[in-house]
């Protein structure tokens, strides 16, 4: 009840507030769900409320009928109860600190409209006409401002200062007088009250909605160099923690916008915008934690939409083309964002072995997993280290990377053709007849001697004969062809990891003719057959046995003393060809 001691001015006010609340009570009984999220308080009262029809912002479609409810300090929105008339459903409330109001220009048939904004969403409604538009453009903002313009006067009242409490007087006269010796000094105010400060909160909301990131980043510096040198008083912190939100709501933001979904399609200059306002905020982890990860969507996405269709080598000139394009931008780009961030760069070199791998697990499937030949694995193999190569060229090296990810593939790959061309030697083992070669037409012959230069071997006329006879056995010119197309291959693979399973395999490769050949010098009688095995042989040993080495210590730029010792230890076997029992 009114206090009857009041005058009367005071009497008619208080009646005045409290008949403003009670309509306030009133109308919120009509209202499910709001009775706990809007405590009661002596200052809180009813300014407008009113119908409106809610759009879709994006699309412009109509939502939902809803009615608002502006108070002193927040606005409540309500959606109507289907079959309850006046009766209503709590949908949102907005304190008034965090709210902008923007008006929206008519565009028939869409008239009438204005949009709130406030992190992280806007909202557009539709009044009944203009004249109701009108009326709750101008009381919004007449309500923020007296909302505004109270907060400033108590920021005001709070910063005078407190005259200190009047200290008893002494009886003691002996009691020295410190106060005229130590004067405290006064404590500075901060002044608060500048527009630009009391309207930074809602200018700070209105950047953020309206993606003006640069913007506020800018009214955040502003605000820190104005309070660098100032105490931090009790408004101050009051107005930091106002500020703090909105920091908070500003790098959701960000953050969002670094997120896959947003700006995969740009490409790394997409994200720089997001990416130097949280290095502006002191976000310079998060910052690098994102871009990175935004980065690894973007290059997986990328490879996944590969279309896999046609020769196997095709595919990976397009997928290395993807790939590495991807990572040296990405590389351009981080060294432009995080230039004076040192720290993020051992996070770029982990993210680097992380999509590498992402690439060889691509590679691989297409590569190795399909069993593909060993020629066509050493090109591909060959492409992905050019790449590698101009990578390293631009200062970026991740050779080390490449050739740690694939050497088990290309290690099984080796393993396999070999034992494949061991199995098919044995095979013309078995059959092994030693005849001389008649190759029926010179062309035949010519192509013969054309793959022999191929393969290295210089002095292969003097084992050509009259007319298109060769004076070698199909078995050992097969095996010639076959060993040294698999060197070649084996090169185009080779990284210095690889070498004891290459040499391995070459050993055991070679071992399986010389001993074939040893074996049929000790079985064979017929005189005139063990020349002809003898020149095979001879042919083995002092020819193509010295071109595997030269070859392979040409690849891999250092001599094999195990395959100098194969062949030491066949001529051995040669000069004393004492035992009849074969090794094979």
């Amino acid at each position: 009840a009114t206090d009857p001691f009041l005058p009367l001015s005071a009497k008619e006010a208080a009646a005045s507030e409290e008949g403003r609340q009670r309509t306030l009570t009133t109308l919120l009984e009509k209202v499910e769900g709001c009775r706990d999220l809007l405590p009661e308080s002596p200052g809180k009262y009813l300014v407008y409320n009113g119908d409106l029809v809610e759009y879709d912002a994006d699309h412009m479609a109509q939502i939902q009928r809803v009615h608002a409810f502006l108070m002193n300090d927040c606005l409540l929105v309500a959606t109507a109860l289907p079959n309850r008339r006046g009766a209503y459903r709590y949908d949102a409330l907005y304190p008034l600190d965090g709210l902008a109001v923007v008006n929206v220009k008519d565009n028939p048939p869409m008239k009438d409209m204005f949009k709130l904004l406030m992190f992280p969403e806007s909202r557009i409604f539709q009044a009944e006409n203009a004249k109701i538009k009108k009326e709750w453009l101008e009381v919004l903002e007449e309500t923020k401002r007296n909302r505004a313009l109270s907060e400033k006067r108590r920021l005001e009242q709070e910063a005078l200062p407190r005259p200190a409490p009047t200290p008893p007087e002494s009886t003691n006269p002996f009691e020295e007088d410190d106060e005229e010796e130590e004067p405290s000094p006064e404590e500075e105010v901060v002044d608060l009250s500048l527009e630009w400060i009391q309207e930074l909160p809602e200018d700070l909301d209105v950047c953020i909605a309206q993606r003006d990131f640069e913007g506020a980043v800018d009214l955040l510096d502003k605000l820190n160099e104005y309070l660098g040198d100032k105490p931090v008083s009790q408004p101050v912190k009051e107005l930091r923690a106002k500020v703090d939100e909105r920091i908070r709501q500003l790098t959701d933001v960000l953050v969002f916008e670094l997120s896959p979904d947003r700006s995969l399609r740009g490409g790394p200059r997409a994200t720089r915008r997001a990416v130097s306002q949280l290095i502006r905020l002191g976000q310079s982890t998060k910052a690098c934690e994102l871009f990175l990860k935004n980065r690894a969507a973007a290059v997986q996405t990328a490879i996944r939409q590969l279309r896999i269709e046609g020769a196997t080598l095709l595919y990976i000139h397009k997928l290395c083309h993807v790939f590495f394009t991807s990572l040296l931008e990405t590389a351009r780009e981080f060294e432009t964002d995080f230039a004076g961030n040192n720290g993020c760069y051992s996070a770029f070199v982990v993210w680097a072995r992380s999509s590498m791998r992402m690439f060889v697990d691509a590679f691989s499937k297409q590569v190795f997993d399909s069993k593909e030949s060993l020629s066509t694995a050493a090109e591909c193999v060959k492409v992905a280290k050019e790449h590698c190569k101009q990578l390293s060229e631009m200062g970026l090296d991740l050779t080390f990377i490449i050739h740690a990810l694939l050497v088990k593939d290309i290690k099984g790959a080796l393993q396999s053709y070999k034992d494949i061309i061991i199995e098919a030697t044995k095979h013309r083992n078995s059959e092994e007849m030693w005849r001389k070669m008649n190759l029926m037409t010179p062309e035949a012959l010519g192509k013969l001697r054309e793959e022999m230069r191929s393969c290295g071997v210089g002095n292969f006329d003097q084992y050509t004969g009259d007319d298109c006879w060769v004076n070698l056995s199909y078995t050992v010119v097969a095996f010639t062809k076959q060993t040294m197309a698999f060197l070649e291959e084996a090169l185009k693979l080779y990284f210095p990891e690889l070498h004891m399973v290459l040499l391995e395999s070459l050993v055991e490769i070679i071992l399986v003719a010389v001993q074939h050949v040893d074996y049929s010098l000790r079985c064979e009688q017929d005189p005139e057959k063990k020349a002809f095995i003898r020149q095979n042989a001879s042919f083995l040993y002092e020819t193509v046995l010295p071109v595997v080495e030269k070859r392979f210590e040409e690849g891999v730029g250092k001599p094999a003393k195990q395959l100098q010792d194969l062949r030491n230890a066949s001529r051995l076997m040669r000069v004393n060809p004492e035992s009849t029992t074969s090794v094979v």
